[in-house]
């Protein structure tokens, strides 16, 4: 068990990766609550690999990675797992998103009985043709549900403008049409591939001893067969870096239009992770709460409410999606294409979203869902937990900003409409 300090959140951190390759988080901290959460490194965008013992590419249909996130809860025996948290006074819960797909607890007590059940239920899938054909219909509603989300539907149609070939032009659930295709065989394909314990890790914050939850968790493993495995081979996306479509219009049941704007940025040579942070520092200081061009927007009544910011990674690519409320849409989108040529950053600029992000750090501490989400997100995006990020915070400065930003372009970019009907 290896034991390392995180300045910034003033937390002691414990790891161990197992023989089997599964890595433990446990970071000890004082208070009434436990998170804990079960990550596969698998999510959306891995739809086309090639599966373990395979050479061959398998190219799964859209949503699998989310289906099978429904279909891990089904046990042989017929238990609940969310009525088997309930009586041991915790909360039970599970996502996917693009990149992984994540199965959590949090409550107070039974800690390593709850723990168990986690590493259990998850680790023992039964999927049959008749519970896949069943779990179809109940995905199909959820995907309709999406679609009558205003800014959902805004949000996944711009994504498609943006994107000719890579999977995060489709949505995490898929479409009604690809669901259907999805067969028993296709999920334990993917299981097999994505869920050894070598392709994911275990988290667990608050206030639990490192040992006693490390030993639960070896004990528990070892009573299971793991081979080794080599890391999953993905292929890789060939993805132009011209947009789909320039610009849409589309009606749906708002009161105010909504602007979705998307630009598609080739990172391919480039340090994606620092050039992600200094593309959100310099959307922040161009169209956040604060800027210049917010309170004048808002002034002129061109928006209601402020811009929203999304930085996302794709291949060789990083999209910076922006969206707003906007009575004159039309106007906003050209203004923001105005403002977005100014791609600089001076040291000012640079100092004062450092201590914003310094500032982030201080209220994340206080949360064990935000410390677990923080440390899940860092060995997703960076393959390591950042120890001191008041030191790599620190470590950004206006030349590198220079040097990163003056050679991107902002010039492809696809814009969405959301007029009422």
């Amino acid at each position: 068990m290896k034991k390392n300090h995180m300045k910034h959140f003033d937390l002691d951190l414990y790891q161990e990766t197992l023989p089997n390759g599964l890595l433990i988080n446990v970071i000890p901290k004082s208070g009434n609550n436990i998170y804990a959460t079960f990550v596969t490194k698998y999510g959306s965008f891995d739809n086309c690999l090639i599966p373990h013992g395979k050479k061959n590419i398998y190219e799964a249909p859209m949503g699998v990675a989310h289906f099978l996130e429904h279909k891990v809860f089904e046990q042989k025996d017929g238990e609940d797992p969310f009525a088997f948290y309930t009586k041991n006074g915790a909360d039970a819960n599970a996502s996917t998103s693009y990149l992984r797909t994540s199965y959590l607890f949090s409550g107070p007590s039974y800690v390593e009985e709850n723990l168990e059940y986690l590493l259990d239920f998850v680790q023992d899938p039964y999927f049959t043709d008749e519970n896949v054909e069943k779990e179809k219909g109940i995905i199909e509603q959820e995907i309709k549900m999406y679609e009558d989300i205003p800014y959902w539907k805004l949000y996944e149609k711009n994504l498609f403008n943006t994107f000719f070939n890579h999977p995060l032009r489709y949505p995490i659930a898929g479409t009604v049409e690809s669901i259907s295709k999805i067969t028993k065989e296709d999920l334990y394909t993917c299981y097999d591939t994505f869920y050894h314990p070598s392709n994911m890790f275990l988290t667990v914050v608050g206030n639990v001893d490192p040992k006693v939850i490390i030993d639960c968790v070896k004990k528990n493993q070892a009573k299971k067969t793991y081979e080794k495995r080599d890391p999953v081979i993905r292929r890789e996306i060939e993805e132009p870096d011209e947009v789909f479509q320039v610009q849409e219009e589309i009606t749906g049941e708002v009161e105010i239009p909504k602007l979705s704007i998307t630009y598609k940025i080739n990172a391919e040579g480039k340090d994606i992770n620092r050039l992600k942070k200094y593309l959100s520092f310099l959307f922040d200081l161009r169209l956040g709460s604060t800027s210049l061009l917010n309170e004048r927007l808002k002034k002129e009544n061109a928006i209601t409410g402020t811009f929203g910011i999304d930085i996302l990674e794709a291949g060789n690519h990083v999209i910076c999606m922006v969206s707003v409320d906007s009575k004159k849409p039309e106007y906003v989108l050209k203004e923001v294409e105005e403002e977005m040529k100014n791609q600089t950053i001076t040291e000012e600029e640079l100092t004062r979203k450092k201590k914003t992000l310094k500032s982030a750090c201080i209220y994340q501490s206080d949360s064990v869902y935000s410390i677990c989400e923080h440390v899940n997100n860092q060995l997703l995006h960076y393959g390591e937990i950042i120890l001191d990020e008041y030191e790599w915070i620190d470590s950004f400065n206006e030349k590198e900003a220079e040097a990163f930003l003056s050679t991107i372009s902002f010039k492809n970019h696809s814009a969405m409409i959301l007029n009422r009907k």
